[in-house]
């Protein structure tokens, strides 16, 4: 019989069934300043690049960006594919790190909404919605042809929906998207164009005074508004429990996560998962981790990819990540998130797949002249009406050069926009202090792109120099010929050089300007690893949900990473900040005691962790 990759269209995530595989010893820190111990074998970095689609939801506004949100991703016959939020169509790779758009030939006016997508059987299945909440089923034997037929709709009025097809046949409808109703789930009839049948339930929701990190606004904080979101449902099945994965609390903020209930039936009753969120990533450049799916690999490692927080010219700017994910011993589920916009080891790694490689950055604080100034913005919008605009003065330095700090300063928010989108453009970046370049990050900012939906043929055409003096330059990266869309390009240099400075020559790009967020340049220095940090201290607050930490700065330390978790071999979270001493946060469970510690980084590398300690 003819195996059919069914497709629906609504709100969901996938699920598969998962094995164990603990991962307690979540980071190796490189503590030597050695190349040889880096391993050079594919890497990626976060926010992932792909060449995100331009919005069309907001054109009545006038407002014109990428972004990429709320990824449904499957693996389909030892191959991969990822559906996004308002996309226009989907993206397909062999290795889960290159990837390939599909523009296919029957799809919906503005995308699909929040998709998802189930491999039942050696048949993926696709439920993505339109924004009214109308779900119909698209169908195909081939993905890679994008030819789909569509069905009659089953449903109406669901948002961030999500189809679960247990072991046994059964199917389950999860959906849900608000900041006062919960999650609930319906069955299914898979063999009757999933028309509902048999149970309806509410299962779960929010439980802010208990769960911090739940709480609305940046930082888990909002002067007025105090109900998060609950949304993003997402169903994996492991070691015959059911893990009911939702996102809070809202998607254009840092601290956006995912969070876990456990049952033992995927109908509940579901219990909160103690070490929750299993997919944090609040601190560090590129922030946010929620409303994901975890997919499995063929070889068995597990997934999750999530959206990240840009929120810069809209709330709904986003862009896509991916962290491996894990089961421990006690059946907890948690993702690697650790310096999680750093260069990461590739899925093919044998070992370490997902983790952090080592790299460190190089860029941070770099002293950067432009060739030209229309403006420099920091610019954050939170919500439509809450948009926060800061014009940044233009400096020149001693020789009349034009400086632009907002390039390494590690804030996706903040932007240089050049005079012109044509080759006399340049960014030149001097390191404060040499080192080994193995990789370049290039985040390039929409500024009033004039674009307002999927376009085929943009592309990214450019050059970059290294040099020891500034004065003798070498090409190491020639794009000056290319077709390729990159919006957020990761470059990995055929051969790592020593350099001092960094040079970006621009030739075009897409949209009416030219315009960065953040040049990074990740290798290794020649320096020493920072001191392990000493006089660590931890303040839990009244309200038990906030903590402040405080201790003493280490020389030559670009930023420190605070480590904690319900035990001391589980320290599944982290928070990465820069250039300061202090740190508050707001995310912590009211009733739960935790481990703390702390490490120093800088770009020679990672400080030993300083001793845990245990806040009741």
């Amino acid at each position: 019989m003819k195996k059919l990759l069914f497709f629906f269209l609504i709100t969901v995530v996938f699920s598969c069934k998962n094995e164990d595989k603990q991962n307690t010893d979540i980071d190796t820190n490189l503590k030597e300043n050695t190349t040889a111990e880096i391993n050079t074998s594919q890497t990626y970095i976060n926010p992932l690049d792909i060449d995100y689609t331009y919005m069309v939801y907001n054109s009545s506004r006038n407002q014109s960006y990428r972004s990429g949100a709320d990824p449904a991703v499957i693996e389909f016959k030892g191959e991969y594919y990822m559906f996004v939020t308002r996309s226009f169509g989907y993206w397909h790779s062999t290795d889960l790190v290159n990837w390939k758009f599909i523009k296919p030939q029957q799809w919906f006016f503005e995308g699909s909404n929040a998709p998802t997508a189930f491999n039942y059987k050696d048949s993926l299945v696709y439920f993505a919605g339109d924004p009214a909440g109308y779900g119909s089923i698209l169908y195909t034997d081939d993905p890679k042809k994008g030819l789909w037929t569509p069905t009659a709709s089953i449903s109406n009025n669901i948002q961030d929906s999500e189809l679960f097809i247990d072991d046994d046949g059964n199917a389950y409808l999860y959906w849900g998207s608000s900041n006062v109703h919960p999650i609930r789930v319906k069955m299914l009839n898979k063999d009757d164009r999933f028309l509902e049948t048999g149970e309806r339930k509410e299962l779960i929701n929010l439980d802010e005074v208990k769960h911090g990190w739940e709480r609305f606004g940046e930082n888990n904080f909002h002067p007025t508004l105090k109900e998060g979101y609950m949304e993003g449902a997402s169903m994996t099945k492991h070691n015959g429990k059911y893990y009911l994965q939702y996102a809070a609390p809202g998607t254009q903020f840092n601290v956006y996560a995912d969070g876990v209930y456990i049952g033992d039936s995927p109908l509940g009753p579901f219990t909160y998962m103690k070490n929750n969120p299993m997919s944090f990533k609040p601190g560090g450049f590129t922030n946010g981790a929620g409303h994901g799916i975890t997919v499995k690999q063929t070889n068995g490692q597990y997934w999750h990819f999530a959206t990240m927080a840009l929120a810069s010219n809209a709330q709904w700017e986003r862009r896509l990540c991916m962290f491996p994910t894990y089961f421990d011993d006690d059946g907890l589920m948690y993702s690697n998130t650790s310096y999680g916009d750093y260069p990461r080891f590739g899925p093919s790694h044998p070992t370490k797949a997902g983790e952090h490689n080592g790299w460190m950055l190089l860029s941070y604080k770099g002293n950067v002249t432009v060739s030209s100034s229309l403006q420099q913005i920091m610019k954050f919008t939170s919500n439509d009406d809450e948009v926060e605009v800061k014009e940044i003065p233009t400096e020149t330095n001693t020789e009349g050069q034009i400086m632009s700090k907002v390039l390494t300063d590690e804030n996706p928010k903040t932007f240089w926009v050049a005079e012109a989108n044509d080759d006399k453009q340049w960014i030149t970046i001097e390191l404060l202090n040499e080192g080994t370049v193995h990789a370049i990050q290039l985040n390039y900012h929409d500024h009033e792109s004039g674009i307002y939906t999927r376009v085929e043929g943009l592309k990214h055409q450019f050059t970059i120099e290294t040099s020891e003096d500034g004065k003798n330059w070498k090409t190491v990266v020639d794009r000056s010929q290319s077709a390729i869309d990159a919006p957020n390009a990761y470059l990995v240099l055929d051969e790592p050089v020593k350099a001092k400075y960094v040079r970006y020559n621009n030739i075009k790009v897409p949209g009416n300007n030219f315009a960065m967020s953040e040049v990074r340049v990740f290798g290794l220095g020649f320096g020493d690893v920072p001191n392990k940090v000493s006089n660590f201290k931890i303040n839990r607050e009244k309200d038990r949900r906030d903590a402040s930490f405080s201790w003493d700065k280490v020389e030559g330390a670009q930023g420190y990473n605070i480590r904690w978790g319900i035990a001391s071999g589980k320290l599944y979270q982290s928070w990465q900040v820069y250039d300061t001493t202090t740190h508050f946060m707001r995310c912590l469970d009211r009733d739960t005691p935790y481990y703390f510690t702390i490490e120093a980084y800088n770009e020679n590398g990672i400080s030993e962790k300083s001793d845990l300690i245990f806040v009741e």
